[in-house]
């Protein structure tokens, strides 16, 4: 029987370099020697690809190096569960995590690497008020916890990141490069990440994502325009950018990925189409005019106003006469038709085609032998488009909702739930997991449960928020902070992210309380690991050694154990766990039968054989697809032969993976 310990790879996160090291000695076994790599022979391998100038196109910065280190360091942190915080705790498959989005992160690579679809996020735009903090490379979570002030620490606060630091971009850089890369991990090889940024950073950023997903994954910029500001001195700058890379772009084009969004404005076509017809039955020349004269009526900001050529009508609907000639050169596609000759290039179709096209009266024939023959293409075959890279979404919009939403004005220029659901919808299927490691507001959650009630569909988020104290002192924040008093909970963002998707939740339950979809969250929190350390340094040795015979923390509880084994065993943090009893002991069947779990204080020795056999039972009837692992708490057994016999009878009965915490 294997023991968990701090040391060991399943009390830990995701080890990246291991699995980097493993790919490259798969790949070049001859590179390694003694287990360490040979780089000269490495380079020799790889032949002219290796770059070796010391002057290198590309964006450096002090710290780059230990940014990258960073995010290959191991976090032994954990999640732990906050059901009374959640919403749907037993039902839901959305999470909310509280925390350092950098640990989280990494916390999240073995259950979630290569599975989100879609990565939103809105981080800091390094205005100069935005909260960047240093990220101690030695102790994360120790420093995590010591700024947000929920341990004494060296006094390492939360500040802004003001350009009197001397280190302004440099700073903001190696706060955003380890979570880029991080990020890049969970997506899936499909996937896709948006990152909204404005000028400032907006160079620094690309150039930043271009090195870790690479250039040939660059998308492009959608460009938001969101109001102009109130009388600058030169420039009023109404915009702001959303950066789009997939994690492979080969991957999106074997797929033939098609993002495609529905047409605004096709509504008020289609209704007074239908406000013709009634008034002019068949007279269809009469509604050509009366569709042109309420076109030219139309305001420009009107949607429907971009269709305007779609001013003909037929008893099959709405359309325009389109071109009917070959895009290329076609010799076979030069014929006459009917006494018309074709373009140059030829006609679009074949003779079969046309002849099919003419009965069923998509062709437009003209009143002169000197212009050509069109084709009717009709509003409702051309419903869709690719997603414009500029779009207006005034930004005043969803601050007033979020004000109505939650009855006060707790947050400033929070994202559009529009808008994300608009971009969600388009780039990701309709049972995706999206991430936002920045979750701000909640906006991205919202647009989801949003977009799964409307459409019917099981799209996921999982949401990363850190709890930056909100101070009732300062003006920026004292209404937020207000807004937390008042309602009894923690004075920092995290709160307002959690109340504003409650609150989200009632609201769209009330508007279709008939057919709800997911509208609740898995609340979890980072933390220290569940499974204490040997600390040898205390002053009181015997009690050292005796609070180091059970492994667990004393105050930690038994689901809190549990989803700290889910993720680093590698399961979903929204599994469903069963519980059962054999001979008084509490087994919990984690993933149907992936994992079973007894953290019962004590096992007797006369207790072994049944309470084994009964997990072997119910193993049988669950008939996991995998392998079962089985896992106890190590102090429960009175000595190693107890463990020992316990271990036998499993793995005698097909469950090899035997563990103790």
């Amino acid at each position: 029987m294997r023991k968990i310990t701090p040391k060991s790879e399943a009390s830990q996160s995701a080890d990246l370099i291991a699995e980097n090291v493993e790919k490259l000695k798969t790949l070049f076994p001859e590179a390694f020697t003694e287990d360490k790599i040979d780089f000269d022979v490495l380079k020799q391998l790889l032949g002219g690809t290796v770059d070796e100038r010391e002057e290198r196109y590309g964006l450096n910065w002090h710290g780059k190096r230990k940014a990258r280190q960073l995010a290959l360091t191991p976090s032994t942190g954990t999640l732990r569960p906050c059901p009374e915080e959640s919403v749907d705790w037993d039902t839901t498959q959305n999470i909310m995590i509280e925390g350092d989005n950098l640990e989280v992160l990494k916390l999240l690579q073995k259950s979630y690497a290569g599975k989100v679809k879609l990565i939103y996020i809105d981080p800091p735009y390094n205005t100069g008020k935005d909260f960047v903090y240093p990220d101690n490379f030695q102790d994360s979570i120790q420093n995590y916890l010591e700024i947000t002030g929920q341990i004494d620490g060296a006094g390492n606060r939360l500040s802004a990141n003001t350009e009197a630091s001397g280190r302004f971009h440099t700073d903001w850089l190696n706060m955003m490069y380890p979570r880029l890369k991080l990020m890049r991990s969970l997506l899936s090889v499909d996937g896709v990440i948006l990152v909204s940024i404005d000028d400032g950073e907006c160079h620094h950023l690309r150039s930043t994502l271009n090195s870790i997903f690479g250039i040939e994954n660059f998308l492009g910029v959608l460009v938001w325009q969101g109001g102009r500001k109130n009388d600058p001195r030169l420039i009023s700058v109404s915009h702001d950018y959303i950066l789009v890379y997939s994690r492979s772009h080969a991957a999106l084009t074997e797929k033939e990925t098609r993002w495609r969004e529905r047409k605004s404005g096709l509504e008020g076509i289609y209704r007074k189409v239908d406000e013709l017809r009634s008034q002019y039955g068949t007279d269809y020349e009469a509604m050509h005019n009366e569709l042109l004269r309420w076109y030219r009526e139309l305001s420009d900001e009107n949607p429907s106003k971009a269709h305007s050529h779609f001013n003909f009508v037929d008893g099959r609907g709405v359309y325009y006469p389109d071109n009917l000639r070959s895009p290329n050169p076609r010799p076979n596609l030069v014929y006459e038709w009917k006494g018309y000759q074709p373009h140059p290039n030829g006609w679009a179709y074949g003779r079969d085609k046309m002849a099919q096209l003419d009965a069923d009266d998509r062709l437009v024939y003209p009143d002169s032998r000197d212009k050509r023959i069109k084709i009717k293409s009709y509003l409702e075959e051309h419903e869709s488009w690719a997603l414009g890279s500029v779009f207006y979404k005034d930004r005043r919009t969803s601050s007033k909702a979020l004000k109505s939403l939650m009855e006060d004005e707790v947050f400033d220029y929070p994202k559009d739930i529009d808008v994300l659901s608009r971009l969600i919808e388009t780039m990701a299927s309709d049972d995706a997991i999206v991430l936002d490691c920045f979750a701000g507001s909640g906006a991205s959650g919202h647009a989801v449960m949003a977009l799964n009630q409307l459409k019917g569909v099981n799209r996921r988020f999982i949401l990363v928020q850190l709890p930056e104290p909100l101070d009732l002192d300062d003006k920026d924040t004292k209404a937020a902070a207000e807004y937390c008093k008042r309602r009894g909970k923690p004075k920092n963002i995290a709160e307002l992210t959690k109340e504003r998707l409650r609150l989200a939740g009632l609201s769209l339950r009330a508007e279709n309380s008939m057919f709800p979809s997911d509208l609740g969250f898995r609340v979890f929190k980072l933390d220290t690991s569940n499974i204490q350390t040997w600390d040898p340094a205390r002053d009181d040795l015997p009690k050292s050694l005796l609070d180091s015979v059970d492994h667990i923390k004393p105050n930690r509880s038994e689901q809190d154990v549990l989803f700290e084994l889910l993720l680093k065993l590698g399961l979903d943090l929204t599994v469903p766990i069963e519980v059962k009893t054999f001979g008084g002991k509490v087994v919990h069947s984690i993933g149907v039968g992936a994992l079973f779990v007894c953290l019962d204080p004590r096992i007797a020795r006369e207790e072994i054989e049944p309470f084994s056999l009964g997990i072997v039972a119910w193993r049988q009837e669950l008939n996991p697809a995998g392998e079962t692992q089985v896992v106890f708490r190590d102090s429960a057994f009175a000595d190693d032969v107890a463990k020992t016999n316990l271990a036998a009878i499993l793995q005698q009965n097909g469950i090899e993976t035997v563990r103790s915490l």
